[in-house]
């Protein structure tokens, strides 16, 4: 059964591509790769994407510090950075878009001589900043004027059904779990929110992280769809983000583009520029987060790095 679903995980964000392609074509997506590569904005949008990307990635790593402190498993910002680059990299380019987080948690894990909690706090983390991300996308998308007012009944009721899916789920595996590690997920929860500070860190920086994301979409706007308002696609931007946030994706690629072509539509901004605006900002995504390759080279060299030579060691 697991295996069948690793298998069928992959085929969900292709046969979303397959439909988006279907209903726009392939001209969106080779205008987006063009408008990042050509256009007189890119040069500037990816500086800009960069210096977000880095501002968004280190409030998510004091977010994942908070966290760590809380549960135990105490992380330097700076390894806390480092490891986030890595993990940013290994998701956008994986399948599923988690194989970082969960390279995260495992090397947090084997530092700290505790695997099983490396991997909670990284899962804690996560949930804490998905958990603020769709909080401030429903007020934003209630407070701003925009035509997917019109669709936001449809997106609350997914949105409900999805939340009570997965706390069914969680609920479910939560009951099978033996009565140690129910104690264990309650005693978690006790302790990251067992004071108002580290709450209130965890929802700052998970806004303040979420806004940088944002604002990447929208250079993203700029550079594809410069005749579009911010104002216009923020809440389309939202949307899009909560998608592409999805552990079910191709690199990435999938459900955000879907999305896009829904939301951009649904907004009165065309369904075939939501997929170019979202191709180009997959491709800034991807090189804001290349300092990760420099860790994960960084890394490959530690693991080759000879030893001294015997011949060496017994010299006196």
């Amino acid at each position: 059964m697991r295996r069948a679903a690793l298998i069928l995980k992959p085929l969900v964000p292709a046969a979303v591509l397959v439909v988006v392609v279907a209903h726009v074509g392939t001209v969106p997506f080779l205008d987006g790769f063009r408008a990042t590569t050509q256009s007189s904005a890119a040069l500037a949008g990816v500086f800009a994407a960069l210096v977000l990307t880095a501002l968004s990635t280190v409030c998510a790593a004091r977010r994942w510090q908070v966290v760590s402190r809380e549960l135990g498993a105490s992380i330097r910002l700076k390894d806390a950075v480092v490891a986030y680059y890595r993990s940013q990299i290994l998701n956008v380019t994986l399948p599923l878009g988690v194989a970082g987080d969960v390279h995260r948690g495992l090397v947090h894990g084997r530092d700290t001589d505790d695997t099983a909690r490396g991997l909670r706090t990284v899962a804690w983390e996560r949930f804490a900043g998905q958990a603020v991300c769709v909080v401030v996308a429903a007020g934003v998308l209630v407070a701003v004027p925009s035509p997917l007012r019109s669709a936001l009944g449809a997106v609350l009721v997914v949105g409900a059904a999805v939340v009570c899916a997965v706390l069914v789920t969680a609920a479910a595996v939560v009951a099978v779990l033996p009565g140690s590690w129910r104690g264990v997920l309650a005693g978690d929860v006790r302790r990251v929110l067992h004071r108002p500070s580290p709450t209130v860190q965890l929802v700052g920086l998970s806004v303040l992280a979420f806004c940088g994301h944002v604002a990447v979409f929208l250079v993203a706007v700029r550079i594809a769809a410069p005749q579009v308002a911010a104002t216009d696609a923020l809440p389309a931007a939202l949307l899009v983000l909560l998608a592409a946030s999805v552990p079910m994706s191709l690199a990435g690629w999938g459900p955000r583009e879907g999305v896009a072509a829904w939301a951009f539509a649904a907004g009165g901004l065309g369904a075939s520029q939501g997929v170019e605006v979202s191709v180009v900002y997959g491709l800034l995504a991807l090189v804001a987060t290349a300092p990760g390759i420099a860790v994960l080279l960084s890394d490959a060299r530690g693991r080759i790095r000879p030893g001294p030579s015997p011949m060496t060691g017994a010299v006196r």
